[in-house]
């Protein structure tokens, strides 16, 4: 795999860490700045809504821009707004740095997705998006965990200015290792308006529904992780921060291996991902009976979850084959909507008195209906035309068959 894999892989890790450790941090930043747990949660909120207005947003108005320009534009914002978090002087100054660090976040996962898959042969395109978000993977498993010690021992404000440093390290990663004509963007017609062209596609909006009801599933469970493992399985509250590092184990190896299937079976691995996430999911209550049981579901949920990662990144992006960046970054915007609509459905079975482990339910019906939308656009694509064939070990190729209304809406 080229070099240029690593430098997207820095910048991710980056990103990961910055979106999670907050989570950590929360009290630390609450004392220090004066205000409460709750108003202190408004910052983690403050982040998911830069992503999700900063993915199609930055990645539409960057669309002619050459990509690697685009990528290392992003990150200087990323160590920009993490500095400008290091530095806030109060709680509303804080809120406003922490909606700017999140504008790049998607916009630098959506672009650099599509750089990733071009920079390798067609049948490696998966494997170069899951090492890409391998940075991502790895930053639950140790930059978080190092983000937070730094933060209780230093301060939280080192903390942020320890990512504004990984964020440097990323710039100078990517100028060095990201070919320059590897990285150009903007096709025939595209521009902003063919960037949003590619969102009138049926196909698209049906991989961003998989996207959000898959990974809403997860989110339903992992908001509520922590009590699951204090009151069910009976831990001790400081060892869940051990437990949620065998999450990001899982899911470390659930993005790889989920990026070597999919170069074989895109389709296949996607659903036989949700699949494996509605079995574990459904199983959750039975697992948190016991200690080993729930170290193993927390690991297997990490596993199935982002087994669907990179298949489902590069379904939307060869859904919007013309326009990919857009569609590319509008995924990780779905990404976040995950986040926020299943930690809430998660919470609503809590509050109906459903029992700790009832958000888990709750997620193991929304990877049914991941996995039904899934079916419901491999359906369109049959009836589209648009099938893929085996043509060899690993290599897919497409046999579409025009239709009328590719004119209209694809």
């Amino acid at each position: 795999m080229p070099l240029a894999l690593l430098a997207l892989a820095v910048g991710a890790f980056g990103i990961g860490t910055t979106e999670f450790v907050m989570m950590g941090l929360l009290p630390d930043v609450a004392v220090d700045l004066r205000v409460s747990l709750p108003t202190a949660g408004h910052l983690v909120s403050a982040y998911a809504l830069g992503v999700v207005i900063g993915a199609p947003l930055l990645a539409a108005v960057t669309a002619r821009m050459p990509r690697r320009t685009v990528l290392i534009a992003l990150m200087a914002l990323f160590v920009f707004s993490n500095a400008l978090s290091a530095l806030a002087p109060d709680a509303h100054w804080l809120l406003a740095a922490r909606f700017l660090s999140g504008l790049p976040h998607g916009a630098f996962f959506g672009v650099g997705a599509v750089v990733a898959t071009n920079l390798v042969a067609p049948e490696r395109k998966a494997r170069s998006v899951s090492l890409m978000f391998l940075g991502l993977t790895v930053a639950n498993v140790a930059g978080v965990p190092a983000a937070t010690l730094v933060g209780q021992h230093l301060g939280w404000r080192a903390a942020f200015l320890g990512v504004s440093v990984i964020g440097l390290a990323a710039i100078g990663s990517l100028a060095l290792l990201l070919p320059r004509d590897q990285a150009h963007g903007g096709t025939p017609g595209g521009g902003l308006r063919g960037e949003l062209a590619a969102l009138r596609s049926l196909p698209v909006w049906l991989a961003l529904g998989t996207t959000v009801a898959g990974f809403g599933a997860l989110f339903a469970a992992y908001s509520y992780i922590a009590p699951m493992l204090t009151a069910a399985a009976g831990y001790a509250e400081s060892s869940v921060t051990l437990l949620l590092a065998l999450f990001g184990v899982g899911a470390t190896v659930g993005n790889l291996m989920g990026g070597r299937l999919a170069d074989r079976a895109m389709r296949g691995t996607l659903f036989g991902g949700l699949v494996s996430l509605v079995v574990v999911l459904a199983l959750f209550p039975l697992l948190m009976q016991s200690a080993w049981t729930a170290a193993l579901a927390v690991t297997l949920l990490g596993t199935a979850a982002f087994a669907t990662g990179s298949p489902l990144q590069l379904m939307v992006m060869e859904k919007a084959s013309t326009a990919p960046s857009l569609a590319s970054s509008a995924n990780q915007a779905a990404f976040n909507l995950a986040n926020a609509g299943g930690a809430w459905i998660g919470g609503l079975t809590l509050a109906a008195g459903f029992g700790v482990t009832s958000p888990a339910l709750a997620g193991a019906g929304l990877a049914l209906l991941g996995l039904g939308v899934a079916a419901v656009a491999y359906v369109v694509d049959v009836r589209r035309g648009a099938v893929v064939r085996q043509s060899g070990p690993g290599r897919l190729v497409a046999a579409h068959v025009p239709q009328e209304s590719d004119a209209v809406v694809r």
